[in-house]
Formats: C-alpha cells, structure tokens, sequence
C-alpha cells in the first residue's frame, strides 16, 4: 500500500520548542510515522511519512491539536506518495534554525520576498531582466534545476550569505527570483537580500515540489529531477519518483536542509 509523505514548515514563535519535542515524537511513533522533524524558536520544518490516516492525524494535531494552540495555522505543507517507507526513523531535533543561514538580520516573520504562483513563474523568470537563482546546495543543483539557473556552488545553505556579498549587486540585480526545493530556503535568502538594498526579490511559492506538482511537463522549463531528502532521491513532474538518480550517503542524517 502506498505510503504519504508530508513536508512541511513554517516560521512561527514557538519560545517552548524545547518541550514539544518529547509530546510530538511520541505522537509519531504510536501511528508509524517515520522521517525528520526539525523545531526551533523560529519555527518548525520536516519531511516525514506514514499511512494516510497517520499523517493526515499529524497534520490535523497542527493545525488544531493542543500542542502548537493553534500556531501552525499558515503551514505550508505539500503531499507526495512513495511505494515503500522511504526513512530509516523517527527523528524529532531540536536546532537553532529551522533551516540554517547564520545571518540573525534574515527574519522571514518580518519580511520576505514576493510570492510567486507555479502558474506565474515561466513568464518571471522567461524575462531577460531577471536573474534566476538556485538556492540549494551544489549536488542538489546538479540532479536537475530550472533552465538558465545560476548555480551558486553551495555546500552548504549557510554560504548563501557570502555568495551574495561576493556576486550580487543590487545596483546592477534589479530583479531576483529565487527558488529551492519547497520553498523554506528561500524565505530567508529573500529576507536576507531585503536587508542588504534588493528591492525586487520574488521566490517559487511552495518550491519545485509544487511546480512540479501543477505544472504540466509539456510546459515545464524544469530539467532533469528534484533531489529530495529521504531514500525515493529524486522526483520529477507529478512528484513521481524520478529514474536515474543515484543516492547521496547519509542523506536523511543531519541535514537541516529538507525544502
């Protein structure tokens, strides 16, 4: 039987994260629930996956369970399915950052780039005036991305910063659009590029999983797949697993990088 496999995040207080861990991993565990779970003080991110009545209890105890009172009520949460269990474990971690940059002025409760629909963003990023940029790390890149991409030749998400003081420019980068996996790196690049003079940020609104999710592939400017961080690798338009893709070692330990 298929199995659903949630992603999700949100940046939202949660000053007691550190005791949510304990209540939200047994949750999990007593309904099967396998994959990562990251909390913060800024908010929560994971991809995680179960039958569907156990992720669809999940996100029910989300958005109006006792635990987070209500707080997770602008999740952005996209579904795919896998044919098998595609986690190793449960893991619910407690971090500084939900997905880490390491520049405390890129708040994305206070301030983001411009949403920009999957229906919406061919016509962006087809203008000679805008520069396309992928924000995922540089292996990530190199399984698949959108045509005429930038590749900052990141390691790790962290370098974001140092790329953008070194290449970008906002007197001559009028206009950025930005995209990653499902959307939550790009939240913080775009509220890092706010702070430093860009006017004009726009970002993928629920990432490439969303793209690939609504936008046909005959019309698609995607190419190749979408790393993902669990043992499927890769996915390709209709968030089918995608063929090919070898697997990266360990990717499921220790990343903070999921979407």
């Amino acid at each position: 039987m298929p199995l659903t496999v949630a992603a999700f995040y949100q940046f939202v207080a949660l000053p007691d994260f550190r005791d949510l861990r304990a209540p939200l991993k047994s949750f999990c565990a007593e309904r099967g629930i396998k994959g990562s779970i990251l909390l913060a003080e800024e908010g929560i991110n994971g991809t995680v996956a179960g039958t569907a009545q156990a992720i669809a209890a999940l996100v029910e105890a989300f958005r109006r369970g006792p635990l987070f009172s209500g707080r997770l009520d602008n999740l952005e949460l996209k579904f795919s399915q896998a044919a098998a269990m595609p986690f190793q474990r449960l893991k619910v971690r407690l971090k500084r950052e939900i997905v880490t940059l390491g520049d405390a002025a890129a708040d994305p409760t206070r301030q983001v780039g411009t949403y920009v629909s999957p229906a919406d963003w061919n016509a962006l990023i087809a203008s000679p005036d805008t520069l396309l940029l992928d924000t995922r790390n540089a292996f990530e890149v190199a399984m698949g991305t959108f045509e005429g991409a930038v590749d900052p030749g990141l390691r790790s998400f962290g370098q974001f910063k140092d790329f953008a003081a070194r290449a970008l420019d906002p007197a001559r980068n009028k206009r950025i659009a930005m995209f990653c996996t499902g959307g939550i790196r790009c939240e913080k690049a775009s509220a890092l590029l706010l702070t430093r003079g860009f006017s004009e940020v726009y970002h993928l609104k629920g990432g490439i999983l969303k793209y690939l999710e609504e936008i046909p592939a005959a019309e698609s400017r995607w190419r190749g797949g979408c790393f993902v961080f669990d043992d499927r690798v890769a996915l390709g338009h209709g968030l089918r697993e995608h063929a090919g893709a070898a697997r990266r070692d360990s990717a499921e330990d220790g990343n903070d990088e999921q979407l």
